[in-house]
């Protein structure tokens, strides 16, 4: 039976892949801060798919946190899903420096690490993957969060193409808005959002799926955010910094 690691598995994006790996039948290591919920996720996993779920209580913006995931991705997994990650509220230039650097840290050198400690096993193996979950922000020039999630798409696509091993995958998923509590932890007001560019989180994991199968680099679910993405790449820098701006404001 193979077995999946995910970051952030108690809600939304992870919470998401869980199911969908547990009805596929793998073997889950669950990641997370919050202890008792990660307890509560798991048995209702396991409850309803009736699959191993071990739970792994870390704070990935400390490095005790990331060196306790670094130390059991390196005893082997099959899939590794990088999902852990938070926003701030307001623009760049408005949020303390300390915060910044905890974001740096989740988004950017867990990342890394988590990615690097389970891609000699996988190698070994000759086969598995891993899914960095990135964002459609990660196109256009936003403040630290578009930043750090520009580096994980870029981190992602790097090793995808260095890796020799066919059936090693990395990929980066980048989502556009999906119905999760990111929002509301990050105390950011999604009122304004039109309705049709929300996604569900479930079809987002679907979508990754079907694209690591593939083995496309860079996910992005839905034609809608695919089209935005595609501005975000080849529209001039300087007119994407300020229709960034315009639509932060």
């Amino acid at each position: 039976m193979p077995t999946a690691l995910i970051t952030g598995a108690t809600a939304g994006i992870g919470a998401a892949f869980c199911r969908r790996l547990a009805a596929d039948g793998f073997s889950l290591i669950l990641v997370a801060r919050d202890e008792k919920r990660l307890a509560a996720s798991a048995s209702e996993l396991h409850r309803r798919y009736g699959v191993s779920c071990q739970t792994l209580p870390a704070d990935l913006a400390t490095d005790k946190g990331i060196a306790a995931v670094e130390e059991r991705l390196r005893e082997g997994v099959d899939l590794l899903v990088n999902n852990a990650g938070f926003g701030h509220p307001g623009e760049a230039l408005d949020v303390p420096v300390a915060d910044e650097l905890v974001m740096l840290r989740v988004h950017c050198e867990a990342v890394l690490r988590l990615t690097l400690a389970a891609l000699p096993g996988l190698r070994a193996r000759g086969r598995g993957g891993v899914i960095n979950v990135a964002s459609v922000a990660a196109f256009f020039p936003y403040g630290t969060y578009s930043a750090s999630k520009a580096w994980v798409v870029n981190f992602s696509e790097s090793l995808a193409a260095q890796i020799p091993e066919p059936q090693v995958r990395v990929m980066a998923l980048c989502p556009g808005f999906v119905r999760t509590e990111f929002h509301e932890r990050a105390s950011i007001d999604a009122s304004e959002i039109p309705a049709y560019l929300w996604l569900s989180a479930d079809r987002v994991v679907d979508a990754a799926m079907r694209d690591l199968a593939r083995g496309v680099p860079v996910s992005v679910p839905d034609p809608r955010y695919k089209l935005i993405a595609a501005v975000g790449r080849y529209v001039p820098r300087g007119v994407l910094g300020r229709l960034s701006r315009r639509a932060g404001r």
